[in-house]
This record gives C-alpha cells, sequence and structure tokens, in this order.
C-alpha cells in the first residue's frame, strides 16, 4: 500500500530483475556534475564542474543459493533500488565495482555499482 507520509525504511535491489536481499542502509549517486566554487583574491568568481561517477552500493545479506563469483563479475547490467518512499532509482549498463568483501557475522556482502551513464530517478 502507498503512503504519502513514509519516507524511509524498506527498500528492494534488484540486478537485471533478480531481487537480493537487501540489508541496511544503501547509497546512491545520479551522477550529476560536482559544482565547486572558483574563489579569487577579490571574491567568488563563480564555479568549476566536474563529471561524478554514478553508482548504488550497500549490503546483502548471502544465502546458500547466491552465486558470489557470478555476482563480482556481473558487467552491463540494468540495477534497480526502490526506495520506500516510492522512487525508483536505476542504472543501465552497470558494472559491480565492490572488493567483493564479505563478513560471517551477518552474512554480509558489500556491493557497489558503477555506470558511466547518469541514473534516472522514477
Amino acid at each position: 500500500m502507498a503512503t504519502q507520509n513514509r519516507r524511509a525504511g524498506t527498500i528492494y535491489f534488484k540486478v537485471d530483475g533478480y531481487q537480493y536481499d537487501a540489508k541496511g542502509d544503501f547509497t546512491y549517486n545520479l551522477g550529476n556534475p560536482k559544482r565547486e566554487g572558483i574563489i579569487g583574491a577579490d571574491g567568488i568568481h563563480g564555479f568549476k564542474e566536474t563529471p561524478q561517477l554514478p553508482y548504488i552500493e550497500g549490503k546483502l545479506t548471502d544465502k546458500a543459493d547466491l552465486d558470489l563469483d557470478r555476482l563480482t563479475l556481473l558487467d552491463d547490467v540494468t540495477v534497480t533500488l526502490e526506495l520506500a518512499n516510492g522512487k525508483v532509482i536505476t542504472g543501465a549498463n552497470m558494472w559491480y565495482a565492490a572488493d567483493g568483501n564479505g563478513s560471517t557475522g551477518e552474512a554480509e556482502l558489500d556491493v557497489r555499482f558503477e555506470g558511466k551513464t547518469k541514473l534516472e530517478e522514477i
């Protein structure tokens, strides 16, 4: 059920339509240019723009049928992050870019997907 008051909470993380067990906070960057001020001795001159790498990253919970080798070699995939507020963040032609680290205490796996093109916010 959709709600206009919910802002955070349940999320869904998918790669090429396959839903993984998302755990904890995920972060993302749409890939818009980063703006930084240019300051001269006589005041503010304006700003410069530099590219930023679009990415989606977070933690997954490992499970018996999760193929870790396959996951860490993924390339040219579509990644979606469905947020509790109803937004969907989507990246096309992304690749796996994390170190492949996992931990046994909570069966956590770090994941990061990066791409060349700006993420879409739907």
